[in-house]
C-alpha cells in the first residue's frame, strides 16, 4: 500500500517563488481597477481622524533612495493608522516652482539656440514640472504607496497659487512684511537671493590676510609709552574682496587690547590672541607697550588702506577671540552682523557689487572685476602699498548655492523680508516649538537654535518661475496695500488664470478699481519678484489641510528628512505662527540620510549610488519596503547589495512561513472546524501566548514609529518560534493525524489564527505579500476582500499562567540543546534523520518536577523516536553537557525497532505481531479514526 496517499500533505496555490517583478504590477493594476484607496477612504469614513501631511518633493528628475525611504515610511504610518481604526488619508504633493526647474529649462532652450521671454520660460517650466510629477507619481505608486494619486496638491496649481497670495496677504496685514536694503545670501551664478535653507556648506580654500588700518586719531597718548612709530589697527579676513566696502573696524568693548611694537611699527590687536599672532607672523622680537579695553578706542579714526575715506572704530559684542586679531573688518553691505552693527552706528549699507558678482565700473582700482578674481589683485595692492602684515591661505567651511554648487557671497540688495521681531514672531515661534512633539527629541533643540538665531526671512527672488510677491505699493508713501479685499481680489484672478496672470497683466486689471492707500495715494507699483519656494511649500498646511473641510487643522504629523528642520518644518512653522499664532503640526518625525554600505554619502562621482528603480527591477518593491522597515531610520540608513541580498533571504523565509500555514489549511473550514481556545492543546495555546506577546510588541512599535522593532520581532517569530519550534513539532500532527481529529483541528485552528493575524500585522510593511496571502485564505476566513480593508487583530484571551510559560520556555531551550546534540550525531553519521535517534537525558530534580507531566511528550517535542529520562550518563563518552541548562546531560544514539512506513517513527512491535509490521500504533489508530467516529 502507498501510505503517502493516507497523509495530509500540504496543498496550496500560494507559490513558493515570489516572482515579485510580475506579481507586484498585477496587484497594482488590480488595486487601481478596484479603486482600493477610494474604498479604504469610504471604509474609514466616520472614524476618528488622523491627519498626516505630506511634504512636497521637488518635481525634477526621477526619484532617488531618499524619496523612496521617505514615501515608504509615510505609507507605513498611514496604513498602520488606518488599520488601527483611524480615518487617515494621504494627499501627496509636489513642489513645482523654483530655480532648479528654471535652470533646466533655460539650459535646454540655450542648447536649442532659443532666447525665451520670462513668460515663455514660465510656460515651459510648468510643462517640465508636470512631466516629472507624472513620472514620479508612477515611481511612487510602484513602491506600493497608497495615496490619492489622482488628486495631489501641486504648488503650481492655480488654486494653490491663489492660496499663496491669500497667505501673503495675511502676512502683510499682520505687518510682518517689509522691503529693505540688507545683505543676503546671493548666488552670483543664478543671480538671485537665497534663503538659509538654499545654502549648503562645503570646504573651500580662501585667502587669509592680515591688513593694517593706520590709526589717524582717537589714540590715548599714555598707551604708547612714549613711542612715536606709526600705529595701525590690524584686521583679519578671508574675503579680501569685501575690503573695498569696508566702513569700520569693530572691537569688543570688554576685551583687553595691546599696543605691540614689531620692528618699526605699532600694531593694535587683542591681548589674548597676541601669542598666536606672533607665531603665525613669524615675529622674532616684539614689545608690548600698553593695554586698554576696547571701549576706550570707540570713535577712533583709521585710514582705509586703499579707498579715499576713513574707517571708524566701533564696538560690538559679536567680536570673538576664536581666531584673527580681535579687530573685525566691517562692511555693512556684505555681512549680517556687519549690517546690524552698522545700523546701530548709522553706517551706510554700501555694496559696490552687481548681481553677477562684479564690482561696479566706477569702483577705483577694481571696477569691472569678478569678486573672487579680484582677491589676488587686492592682495597684490595691499602688499605693494605696505598695508599687508601677513597673507596665506585657509581651508574652511564656506556657503555654496544649493542648485549650482558655486560659492556664494553676502550682498546688500533691496528685498522683501518677513520680520522675525514684529508681532513677536520669533518669541511666539520659540514658544510653539516647545509645545510640539519632536521625534527624535533632539529635533527640538535643533530647530529651536535655528529660529533663535536666524535673521529676518528674505522671501523675494529675482527669477521667473514662481508665485509672485503679489504686493502693490503706494508710489506716494511706499507702503504696500494691506487690505484683505485687495489680496482676495488678486487671489480670485490667479485661481482662475494662474500666477502668470500677475506678471502678464497691467496693474489696473489686478486690483480693485477703487483701491486707495491709507495716505490717500491712488498710484501704485506692482512687484515683479517671485516668492521664495519655501514660502510656497510653507503655506501647504493652509492650502491643503485648512482649506479642506474634511480635514482638521493642525496636522497630527509631518515626516521628512532631518534637513527639513531648516527647510519645510521651519518655513511652515514661521508662516503659521505669523498668521495664526499656532504651529501647523502636533508632531514632527525625522529620518536620516541614505548612505552606502560603508556609511559614506552617495554620489555619482563616488559611483556608489543605488537607484530605487534598479532595486525594484532586481528584487521587487517588497524587498525595498522590507529594507526601510529593517533599519533604524532615525539615523543614517545604509544600503548595499549585500544588505539587499540578506533582506531578500529574510523575505523568502517569511514568505515560506506563510506558505506552510496556507498549505496546511486546505481542508480547514473556519466556520465549522475552528476550536475554542480553551479546547486547544497546551503547545498550541503556548504558541498563541507567544504570538500575543509579539502582537503587543509589534503594535507598540507601530505606534512609536519604530518599524525596525517590528521587522526584527516579526522575523524572529517566523524563524525561531514558528519554523524552528512550533511548526516543526506539529508537522507530525498535521500530516499523520486523521483529517478531522481534534489534535489536527487544534493545530489548524492555531495556524488559521496566525495566518490571519500575521497577514494583517505585516500589511503596512509587506503590503503586496499580505494581499497575496489574503487572496489565498480558506473560504469563510474574512469578510474583507482586501487585507488593507481589514483592521489590526484584537487581543486573544490566552489562559497561560507564569508557571506554564516558564515550563514551555524551558522546553524550547531544552529542544534547542537536543537539536545541537542531534546535529553532531548527524555529522558523525550516527543518525540520518532526527527520527532515527534515541535520546537519553539527565534532568536535575527541579527541572524534572517542572516537566513531569510532559515526559511522555518529549519525543514529540524533540522530533525523535524515543526519549528516556535517566539518572546518570557518566558512562557515555560523548554525552552532551548543556551550557545554558546546568545539570542537563544528553546522549544520542541510533534507535532500535521497526520504522513506521507512514510517519517514519521507530517503534517496538507488540508481542505476537509480525516482525515486519509496516505501521506504528499511532498510525493504525489514525487510519481507523474515521471508522471509529463515523467521519
Amino acid at each position: 500500500m502507498d501510505f503517502k496517499e493516507t497523509l495530509n500533505l500540504p496543498k496550496t496555490d500560494f507559490p513558493m517563488k515570489a516572482n515579485l517583478l510580475q506579481k507586484e504590477p498585477e496587484l497594482l493594476a488590480k488595486w487601481e481597477k478596484e479603486d482600493l484607496y477610494g474604498n479604504i477612504r469610504k471604509h474609514s469614513s466616520g472614524k476618528p481622524q488622523y491627519v498626516f501631511h505630506d511634504g512636497p518633493p521637488y518635481a525634477n528628475g526621477h526619484i532617488h533612495m531618499g524619496h523612496a525611504l521617505n514615501k515608504i515610511l509615510k505609507d507605513f504610518i498611514v496604513k498602520f493608522k488606518t488599520m488601527s481604526g483611524f480615518d487617515a488619508g494621504f494627499i501627496p504633493g509636489w513642489d513645482c516652482h523654483g530655480l532648479p526647474i528654471e535652470h533646466q529649462v533655460t539650459k535646454e532652450e540655450r542648447n536649442k539656440k532659443n532666447n525665451p521671454s520670462k513668460s515663455e520660460i514660465r510656460k515651459l517650466c510648468r510643462e517640465y514640472a508636470a512631466k516629472f510629477v507624472d513620472i514620479q507619481r508612477e515611481e511612487f505608486v510602484r513602491l506600493g504607496v497608497f495615496a490619492d494619486w489622482a488628486n495631489p496638491y501641486l504648488t503650481m496649481n492655480f488654486s494653490y497659487e491663489a492660496a499663496i497670495v491669500r497667505e501673503l496677504g495675511k502676512v502683510v496685514e499682520k505687518g510682518l512684511l517689509y522691503n529693505g536694503l540688507k545683505p543676503v545670501h546671493w548666488c552670483t551664478s543664478c543671480k538671485t537671493a537665497l534663503a538659509e535653507a538654499e545654502v549648503e556648506y562645503a570646504d573651500r580654500t580662501s585667502p587669509s590676510v592680515y591688513v593694517k588700518f593706520p590709526l589717524q586719531s582717537g589714540l590715548v597718548a599714555d598707551w604708547m609709552n612714549g613711542e612715536t612709530a606709526p600705529v595701525s589697527v590690524v584686521i583679519w579676513t578671508t574675503t579680501p574682496w569685501t575690503l573695498p566696502a569696508n566702513l569700520a573696524v569693530c572691537l569688543h568693548p570688554e576685551f583687553q587690547y595691546v599696543a605691540v611694537k614689531i620692528k618699526e611699527e605699532i600694531f593694535i590687536v587683542a591681548e589674548d590672541l597676541l601669542p598666536a599672532l606672533v607665531k603665525e607672523w613669524d615675529v622674532q622680537e616684539h614689545k608690548v607697550l600698553g593695554t586698554l579695553q576696547g571701549k576706550e578706542l570707540e570713535g577712533a579714526i583709521c585710514q582705509h588702506p586703499f579707498a579715499d575715506r576713513v574707517s571708524t572704530v566701533i564696538l560690538g559684542d559679536h567680536v570673538t577671540l576664536e581666531q584673527g586679531t580681535g579687530c573685525v573688518h566691517t562692511a555693512p553691505g556684505h555681512g549680517q552682523e556687519d549690517y546690524v552693527i552698522g545700523q546701530k552706528y548709522g553706517l551706510d549699507t554700501y555694496n559696490p557689487v552687481d548681481d553677477g558678482g562684479v564690482f561696479v565700473e566706477d569702483l577705483p582700482f577694481f571696477g569691472g572685476m569678478f569678486v573672487f578674481k579680484a582677491n589676488a589683485e587686492i592682495i597684490q595692492k595691499l602688499v605693494a602699498d605696505g598695508y599687508m602684515v601677513s597673507h596665506g591661505e585657509i581651508s574652511h567651511s564656506y556657503p555654496h548655492c544649493w542648485r549650482c554648487r558655486q560659492p556664494i557671497i553676502f550682498r546688500a540688495t533691496r528685498q522683501w523680508f518677513i520680520s522675525m521681531e514684529r508681532d513677536d514672531l520669533r518669541t511666539k515661534a520659540l514658544e510653539a516649538i516647545r509645545k510640539v512633539e519632536w521625534i527624535p527629541p533632539w529635533g527640538e533643540s535643533r530647530i529651536y537654535g535655528m529660529v533663535e538665531n536666524r535673521p529676518d526671512w528674505c522671501v523675494s527672488r529675482q527669477r521667473a518661475w514662481g508665485a509672485p510677491v503679489a504686493v502693490v505699493s503706494c508710489k506716494t508713501c511706499g507702503i504696500p496695500l494691506s487690505s484683505p479685499e485687495v489680496f482676495d481680489h488678486i487671489a480670485e484672478l490667479i485661481a482662475k488664470h494662474g500666477a502668470d496672470y500677475w506678471f502678464d497683466t497691467e496693474l489696473f486689471d489686478l486690483i480693485p478699481k477703487d483701491s486707495v492707500c491709507s495716505c490717500g495715494g491712488t498710484d501704485f507699483n506692482k512687484e515683479e519678484d517671485i516668492l521664495d519656494v519655501w514660502f510656497d511649500s510653507g503655506i501647504s498646511h493652509a492650502a491643503v489641510i485648512e482649506a479642506n473641510p474634511k480635514l482638521s487643522w493642525p496636522a497630527d504629523l509631518y515626516l521628512e528628512g532631518s534637513d527639513q528642520h531648516r527647510g519645510w518644518f521651519h518655513s511652515s512653522l514661521l508662516e503659521s505662527i505669523g498668521v495664526r499664532g499656532e504651529a501647523p503640526y502636533k508632531s514632527v518625525l525625522t529620518h536620516g540620510y541614505v548612505v552606502d554600505g560603508k556609511g559614506k554619502k552617495m554620489s555619482k562621482s563616488a559611483g556608489n549610488v543605488i537607484a530605487p528603480q534598479k532595486i525594484i527591477d532586481q528584487y521587487g518593491a517588497e524587498v525595498l519596503r522590507l529594507w526601510v522597515a529593517s533599519e533604524n531610520y532615525r539615523e543614517d540608513i545604509r544600503i548595499s547589495q549585500e544588505i539587499l541580498k540578506r533582506l531578500s533571504e529574510a523575505y523568502r523565509k517569511i514568505r515560506n512561513t506563510f506558505r506552510f500555514l496556507l498549505g496546511n489549511l486546505y481542508d480547514f473550514d473556519p466556520q465549522k472546524d475552528k476550536l475554542a481556545v480553551e479546547d486547544l492543546q497546551e503547545i498550541d495555546r503556548y504558541i498563541l501566548y507567544r504570538f500575543s506577546i509579539l502582537k503587543n510588541k509589534v503594535l507598540k512599535a507601530y505606534s512609536t514609529y519604530e518599524f525596525h522593532t517590528f521587522y526584527h520581532a516579526f522575523y524572529n517569530f517566523c524563524i525561531v518560534d514558528l519554523s524552528a519550534f512550533y511548526l516543526d513539532i506539529v508537522k507530525d500532527r498535521l500530516y499523520t493525524f486523521a483529517p478531522d481529529s481534534p489534535g489536527r483541528r487544534s493545530s489548524q485552528t492555531v495556524l488559521h489564527i496566525l495566518l490571519l493575524d500575521m497577514a494583517r500585522l505585516m500589511a503596512p510593511i509587506l503590503s503586496f505579500t499580505a494581499e497575496e496571502v489574503w487572496s489565498h485564505l480558506p473560504v469563510g476566513s474574512a469578510d474583507e476582500k482586501s487585507v488593507h480593508l481589514s483592521s489590526f487583530p484584537e487581543s486573544l484571551e490566552i489562559s497561560f499562567d507564569d508557571t506554564l510559560a516558564k515550563k514551555w520556555e524551558t522546553l524550547v531551550e531544552l529542544k534547542g540543546e537536543v537539536s545541537q546534540a542531534l546535529e553532531i550525531c548527524r555529522r558523525e553519521k550516527v543518525i540520518g534523520h532526527s527520527l532515527d535517534a534515541h535520546v537519553q537525558i539527565v534532568l536535575p530534580e527541579k527541572l524534572r518536577t517542572l516537566l513531569q507531566d510532559d515526559l511522555e511528550e518529549l519525543k514529540i517535542i524533540f522530533i525523535v523516536s524515543r526519549v528516556d529520562v535517566v539518572d546518570d550518563l557518566s558512562a557515555i563518552e560523548n554525552a552532551w553537557n548543556c551550557e545554558s541548562l546546568k545539570g542537563v546531560v544528553i546522549a544520542v544514539s541510533a534507535v532500535g525497532g521497526e520504522k513506521c512506513e507512514r510517519c517514519w517513527n521507530y517503534f517496538d512491535p507488540k508481542t505476537g505481531e509480525e516482525p515486519a509490521s509496516a505501521l506504528c500504533e499511532k498510525c493504525v489508530e489514525n487510519l481507523e479514526y474515521p471508522k471509529r467516529t463515523g467521519n
